[in-house]
């Protein structure tokens, strides 16, 4: 019997001649609003919904990821995102998420994953100073050479210093003060924390970074005089189906004026960095990659599962070779 596909389901569906069942909740919906659309527009809007699981493997890679510079620092255009890893999965309303993650993230799946990544290219990986002590297990028990920059937040003022030293202490590449983090100490008018972290991060002669999720945030640092060495912002655009810009937001958006962070960053001498390139999941790869590099992103971070990461690279090589 010849397997239907799933373009060719939806395509009934669209058609009204197979049964609703058939496919998701969330292409039933797609294919229920989207009834005038074009199989093409709908597939569009589907977003980063897989249509087959032949995951490449390592012997399908094609190149490795190329390097740039980060302030000296040697470092893949692409960084592995350690969201995934740490169990914070951006997931709206789906409470066993992070859970689900943290269960598939044993240690020896990372350390797998780590030694993919590797091999792929990717020399670097940002995440919670949670996991210095895994990393630098991995260096010890696996041969690890992956660095890692530290995404430092806090409570409080002290506890965001505390995670900068730890990320110092541990051999972190790099340190950023992080986004939402970031964004709490500007509201409150708390300029001083984030130039203790710059100023302690510089002492020690490590490249530090001040990461955003509002770009009003890094618009107030370079008023007040507070410069990084580099910057790292949220960065995608609007085009997926559950984007709801100027709305009250429920973890489904993480740029709210890309426009305005292209035009900031285009009049900045310090490199960026790039991160939710894909809205946690809901822009497909390749459009999110094209998006944050033509806008001029020099690097992005991305949060992958082992079995995605030679597919992604496939695609950022093809893309930056274009």
């Amino acid at each position: 019997m010849k397997k239907t596909s799933r373009r060719e389901m939806l395509g009934k569906i669209l058609a009204g001649g197979f049964a609703v069942g058939a496919l998701s909740r969330e292409e039933q919906t797609l294919a229920e609003a989207k009834k005038e659309k074009t199989e093409e527009e709908v597939d569009a809007l589907s977003s980063a919904t897989r249509k087959d699981t032949n995951w490449s493997k390592l012997s399908d890679l094609k190149a490795k990821i190329p390097e740039s510079t980060l302030c000296d620092l040697p470092m893949s255009r692409i960084i592995l995102g350690g969201n995934l890893v740490s169990g914070f999965a951006h997931a709206r309303d789906l409470l066993y998420v992070s859970d689900l993650v943290k269960a598939y993230h044993t240690k020896e799946k990372t350390f797998a994953t780590f030694k993919l990544a590797e091999a792929c290219g990717i020399n670097t990986f940002l995440m919670n100073p949670s996991l210095c002590e895994l990393v630098n297990e991995y260096w010890e028990k696996a041969d690890g050479t992956l660095q890692f920059m530290t995404n430092c937040s806090g409570k409080t003022s002290e506890q965001i210093l505390a995670n900068f030293k730890k990320s110092i202490d541990h051999d972190a590449s790099s340190v950023v003060l992080q986004g939402e983090a970031a964004d709490r100490l500007v509201k409150e008018g708390d300029f001083k924390t984030i130039i203790r972290c710059v100023e302690l991060t510089r002492k020690n002669e490590i490249p530090v970074g001040i990461a955003a999720h509002r770009i009003e945030t890094l618009q107030a640092c370079v008023a007040q005089g507070i410069i990084p060495d580099y910057w790292m912002k949220t960065f995608h655009h609007h085009r997926y189906w559950s984007a709801k810009p100027g709305q009250e937001e429920h973890d489904n958006i993480f740029c709210r004026d890309p426009n305005e962070t292209i035009e900031f960053m285009n009049n900045r001498p310090e490199p960026w960095i790039a991160f939710k390139v894909l809205a946690a999941g809901a822009i497909k790869p390749k459009d999110g990659f094209r998006f944050a590099f033509e806008n001029g992103a020099d690097f992005i971070c991305v949060g992958m599962y082992d079995f995605q990461i030679v597919d992604d690279i496939n695609l950022c090589v093809d893309l930056l070779k274009s």
